[in-house]
């Protein structure tokens, strides 16, 4: 084996699963815990309506996929611009049906972002309010979680 080559093939499989990131250093984690608020995305940056979570909960990859689909249909004929503020880079892992215990962990099945309280998913731009809430509804009802419609206020002076 030449310098530099690695033997160690375990982490990259010729089979990609649907939806999960190539594994940096790790390809597997914890479950870890969803306490408190958002400390960060949880303002909006990048355009003028947005869509904010108010619960804890994993949105997988399928999901956050499946909220751009629609609102980018949506928008299509207004001709708006979409961000989306969220990446699931956490691997969710599964045991084999019917397997005993011990055996050691699954393998990585999909991945999952971790969305707290305040965690904007979505921003739009580009489009009228009334266009923005019609989209913006429709990609939360692909949400697990309860969410609301969030808009940049405009300055009380003009």
């Amino acid at each position: 084996m030449r310098m530099g080559q690695s033997s160690d093939k375990r982490f990259f499989s010729n089979r990609p699963s649907a939806g999960v990131v190539a594994p940096g250093k790790f390809r597997k984690q914890r479950r870890g815990r969803m306490k408190g608020n958002s400390s960060q995305g949880n303002s909006i940056c990048f355009g003028t309506y947005a869509l904010q979570v108010l619960e804890s909960a994993w949105i997988t990859a399928r999901q956050i996929e499946a909220g751009r689909r629609a609102m980018a249909r949506y928008v299509s004929r207004s001709g708006g611009k979409i961000w989306v503020r969220i990446f699931a880079d956490k691997p969710v892992t599964r045991r084999p049906a019917e397997t005993r215990m011990g055996r050691g962990k699954g393998s990585p099945q999909y991945s999952v972002a971790v969305a707290k309280p305040s965690r904007i998913l979505y921003e739009m731009s580009g489009v009228s309010e009334a266009v923005a809430r019609a989209a913006i509804s429709i990609a939360a009802s692909k949400m697990p979680v309860r969410s609301k419609f969030l808009q940049i206020r405009k300055p009380q002076n003009e």
